[in-house]
This record gives C-alpha cells, structure tokens and sequence, in this order.
C-alpha cells in the first residue's frame, strides 16, 4: 500500500525548485539590505512597471501578498489575523491585508520582526507601493498600515475599460499614455525620496529583460495542453512568483523558466503526464488554499491532473512590442495586455464579461478540461464574485462542469479538506457524464 501511494504522488518538476527559491530569497535579500541602511519597499503586486523601476533604483523589493500565502503555508497566519482581529479589522476583509496588518502590529509592539516570523520576515519598510489594480482592499489596507509603519505610499493607477469601451477609437492610445504618466510619477517619487536619478539605460534593460520573462514563461504554459498535461498545477503555484513579483534580475529568471521549458517540453514529447494516470483533466479559478496544498495530492492520487489554473496569475498573451520605442511605453503595454489579452476575442463572440469570466472559456477549450474547480473566498470578493458566471457560461457554451469548494487563502477555519474530498469523489460521475454529452454536441473533447 506505501509503495502504490507512492507511485500516485505528484511528479514535481526538477526546475520548479530553483524558480521557488528565489522567491524565498527575496526575504533574506530584503533583511541584509535593511540591515546595511538599504531601501526597502513593501509592493503590492503591480504587473512588472513599478518592480522593474524599484530594481533599477537598487530597493529591495518584499510583497505582503506572497507572504500572506507564505504565512498561510507555514502555519503562522492564525496568530497575525488574530491581531488584526483585535484592532478591529473585519474578519470579512482580504486575508491577505488582515495577515499583514497583523504581522504590523506585531511588529510594532515587538519593536522588530515579529519572533518566529516565516522566512525571515518582513523587515520595516522604508516606502510602500501600493496600486489600484483589481482589487477592492488596496486604497485603505496600505493606508491602515499607518497605524503600525511610519513610511511614505504611492499608489500606481490604470484604467480598467470594459470589452467594448477598449474598442472606442483612441482608448488604448489614451490609456498606455495615463500607465506611462503613473510610471514617470513613481520615478520622480522615487528619485527625491531617496536622493539620486534613476539610471534610465539600466531601467531599460530590466524592462527588456522582463518582457523575454513574461514571453518564455508563457510558452512553458503553453506546452501543458499536452495530454497527459506534463505540470501540475502544484508548480504553477510554485512558479509563478518569481514572475509576478519579480523576485530577481528577469534575465537570470527568465534563464531558469527556459530551463523549465526544457523539462517540461521533453516530458511532452515522452507523453509523461504529471501525475501516473490521467483520468481527468481539470481547471482551478481563482486563489488556491495556500493552507492545504496537500489537498491536491489527495486528488492526483485519483488521477486528477490539474492543467491549467486563474488566467489571472498567468503572464499576458505575447505582442509585438520592436516598434515601441520609449521603455516606460514597452512595459506599460505589457501591463495593458495583461488586462485585455482576452478581448479581442471576447469581442467576436459578444461575450462581454471581459478579463474575469470570458478567459476560462478559451482555457477549457485550449486544455480541454473534463471540469473546473471555483474556490469561493469569504475574504476576497474581487476572485470570487464572476465565479458563478464561470459556472453558468462553461456549462452552457461548452458543457464543462464546475465544482465549487468554499475556502480562504489565508484562513485555514473556512477551509474543510475532508468535505472538499466527498464533493470531489462525487464530481467524477459528472465528469464523465458531461464527457458524453460533449462528445454528442460534436465538441473536441
């Protein structure tokens, strides 16, 4: 029995593990450069513009976000949501900013890193960037952390058009010009806080750098639509901050994604899956349980492969960018087609739901996905509240079925992994059920 167990686990990927550790580095780099009287900012995460500005101004970039989902992993959240409880945050409000809030109030009372904090800690800030993308916490959490840290804000805006505003004459012009305005504000910010210029030839490479990153890390995502699909989803999740936090020199992380490329292709073409049998292939949308990850073992050793995950934490569809020649432009237009890649084609199929719910349907068609699993949030109603969308629009365009197990990323109470494993055993029979009625409506899978 220990030896078929065995053989049901994961296949981690050998190249996941130097992409993991240097986000895990990124900590032990921010504590060595405060100790030395260093700069460090505290970022929440702002898709590659303001990173790559803080890199070219050598700050020392640490990402409450990730280390929420950190905290969450190592078993130490519950005590920092619990100071923020007590200061009267709502246990309602992103686990994410209630986990930092309470590692900050720890911190102040402490007079340091909390004792005991995972990797390290967070060590004082000497700025924090904050940015209006998304989500609905963003304004007042960095502006609570007054309360705790005695540290400047910016704030980075964008616009956020819908499908058929995007497509108004001027709009994309209008907007990549606004993301180049907040760019330029954050480096002028940043050059009197701290006293020097920016070196614009080496901004420009780290931009040059970050969009090779972004194009190669994307490829690698691309080869997943093998059958059976060579990564799980386990490292995606492990991957994908150094990307989207970027945790070091693009260059030398977009070196160990093509080494990912590499492992990952040669698995495709030996039609190696991730896991021993492929009997399903699933999607995952939106956050993961940070706290339970090992759920997922539980589910690969039923033979459930899962292929594809939020498009969301996924780098943007490739554009041309050779004619762009001003690099603040470059990267702005990365940042843009993040957030309508999906549109065009939205667009031509009048589904106008935009970058939250349409994507998923391109995604189960590309992968071809047996079913999705929706993760409701209590805390965060910006991953959550198109969910029920998703379910409605994979069922009736692509009879591809939907899951929902309600949990948190952060709090490990909302989360019932022993309920989620009934529910799961269940689905299967629908899984099948809907692969027959695919094959009758003549789809491709």
């Amino acid at each position: 029995m220990a030896e078929e167990k065995k053989k049901r686990v994961i296949n981690r990927l050998k190249t996941m593990y130097p992409l993991r550790a240097l986000v895990d580095g990124t900590y032990e780099k921010a504590i060595a450069a405060s100790r030395e009287g260093k700069p460090v900012a505290w970022c929440m995460v702002n898709w590659w513009g303001g990173d790559a500005i803080l890199r070219a101004m050598d700050v020392a970039a640490i990402y409450p976000e990730d280390y929420g989902a950190v905290c969450a992993a190592f078993g130490a959240a519950p005590a920092y949501l619990a100071s923020a409880d007590a200061d009267g945050f709502p246990t309602h409000m992103c686990g994410y900013a209630r986990n930092c809030l309470g590692y900050a109030a720890q911190m102040k009372e402490s007079g340091d890193i909390p004792p005991e904090a995972p990797m390290g800690g967070m060590p004082r800030p000497t700025l924090l960037l904050g940015s209006g993308y998304f989500c609905d916490t963003r304004y007042k959490w960095f502006q609570s952390l007054g309360r705790y840290l005695d540290a400047p804000v910016w704030v980075l805006e964008m616009p956020h058009p819908g499908v058929k505003e995007s497509r108004l004459k001027g709009a994309r012009e209008h907007d990549i010009s606004f993301l180049v305005a907040e760019l330029e504000g954050f480096i002028s910010f940043l050059e009197r806080l701290l006293g020097r210029k920016v070196d614009r030839d080496r901004l420009t490479e780290i931009i040059d750098d970050t969009i090779e990153m972004n194009r190669v890390w994307h490829e690698v995502n691309e080869l997943r639509r093998a059958k059976p699909c060579p990564m799980h989803s386990r490292d995606f999740w492990s991957s994908m901050p150094a990307a989207l936090y970027m945790a070091a020199d693009p260059r030398v992380t977009a070196g160990l994604y093509r080494e990912m490329y590499d492992e990952v292709k040669s698995m495709a073409d030996s039609h190696l899956g991730a896991i021993p049998e492929e009997k399903y292939r699933l999607a995952f949308a939106e956050l993961p349980p940070w706290h339970s990850l090992g759920f997922f073992n539980q589910l690969a050793e039923r033979g459930w492969n899962f292929v594809v995950e939020s498009w969301a934490y996924h780098p943007p569809k490739p554009i041309d960018l050779t004619r762009v020649t001003n690099p603040l432009e470059r990267i702005a237009s990365l940042t843009y087609q993040y957030f309508t890649g999906y549109f065009e084609d939205a667009f031509a199929t009048g589904d106008w739901w935009g970058y939250f719910a349409h994507p998923y349907l391109e995604l189960a068609r590309e992968y071809r996905c047996d079913g999705i699993m929706l993760h409701p949030l209590l805390t965060c109603r910006t991953a959550t509240n198109h969910l029920m969308v998703v379910q409605d629009q994979l069922m009736k365009k692509l009879k591809v079925p939907s899951l929902i197990i309600e949990g948190d990323i952060v709090d490990l109470n909302l989360f019932d992994p022993a309920d989620a494993l009934r529910k799961a055993e269940t689905f299967e029979e629908t899984m099948s059920h809907y692969r027959k009625v695919r094959q009758a409506a003549g789809l491709a899978w």
